[in-house]
């Protein structure tokens, strides 16, 4: 894929460069997984696949990286206030967005907030938004209980995958017993009541 030059100033392959530098090659592997997904639910529901290319390989490029390069960012940014206790599972999206932005250039806010709302989610996604939520559950790599169930909604109905999953992801995290990041609860509340009515 040829990259138009909209929404980044690097060609696909420094892109792939710069992403893959931030991260093993496990993580590596999964990212390209969450780009061929993320492309194909573009191409399924009529959303921009650059966008889509460009959202999924930069997803997860802050999550490895050390607490620091968050926390400065932190003490810096204005955030919602409890963020502090959730550490990286949060951060890396939701800090990480503002950190791809100054690293890579990208100022194209629907490619942000993508990222920003990967893990979590939001009460209003775009399309994009639910596409990059949708592919980073189902891409080809993850084996998981529901995943196959979740592939399946996905080439449906997009709407009934982000509620699936968000319902499947609120339980995980209550059946583990950890804290749960406020806009996780609010997509809940929104997504999967949406499905109720």
């Amino acid at each position: 894929m040829k990259y138009s030059g909209r929404y980044l100033s690097l060609t696909r392959e420094e892109l792939l460069e710069r992403v893959h530098a931030q991260m093993s090659e496990k993580r590596f592997v999964h990212v390209l997984g969450v780009e061929k997904a993320a492309i194909a639910l573009a191409e399924q529901y009529g959303e921009d696949i650059e966008k889509a290319s460009i959202a999924a390989l930069v997803h997860d490029y802050c999550k490895e990286r050390p607490d620091t390069d968050f926390q400065s960012y932190i003490d810096k940014q204005l955030y919602p206030e409890a963020i502090s206790q959730f550490g990286n599972e949060i951060w890396h999206g939701l800090v990480g967005a503002d950190i791809i932005h100054d690293e890579l250039g990208i100022a194209d806010s629907d490619i942000l907030n993508a990222v920003r709302h990967h893990t979590t989610g939001s009460a209003n996604m775009s399309l994009l938004e639910q596409i990059i939520y949708v592919a980073d559950y189902i891409e080809e790599g993850r084996d998981f209980p529901g995943v196959e169930e979740a592939r399946q909604k996905a080439r449906t109905d997009l709407v009934e995958a982000v509620a699936y999953e968000t319902q499947k992801t609120l339980t995980y995290l209550v059946e583990k017993g950890v804290p749960i990041y406020p806009k996780t609860i609010e997509t809940y509340n929104v997504w999967v009541a949406h499905l109720s009515k």
